[in-house]
């Protein structure tokens, strides 16, 4: 997996690149951990517009900044998320708790009304 992150506004741009699994979760848990130590005063987005694959492992990293994040009053939102993404999430339920965004040029816009 590859990472990257931007600065963008009041937010932490963090894209992500391969799989998000058991192999992987580790090095992202650290990598996110320094960056929401780094950034005290922004937000995190996940661009996961290049993952094609989650398991349980990432699954329980995204959830892990969530609570780390809002209990410091800061979210964490996922950008870009493919269909065979977007359904492991919405099984886990975790659509329902962390916001889900459509990712624009440059910015991330919020997914048009349904």
């Amino acid at each position: 997996m590859t990472i990257m992150h931007s600065i963008q506004d009041h937010q932490v741009r963090v894209v992500l690149k391969g799989d998000l699994d058991l192999k992987t979760a580790d090095p992202l848990r650290e990598a996110l951990d320094k960056l929401c130590e780094r950034y005290r005063d922004r937000n995190i987005v996940l661009d996961l517009a290049e993952v094609d694959f989650i398991d349980s492992s990432g699954l329980g990293v995204i959830l892990g900044r969530y609570r780390r994040l809002e209990s410091q009053g800061r979210t964490i939102s996922l950008a870009g998320v493919k269909a065979s993404v977007r359904t492991v999430l919405e099984l886990a339920g975790i659509d329902s708790i962390i916001t889900i965004v459509e990712a624009g040029r440059g910015r991330f816009e919020a997914p048009a009304s349904k």
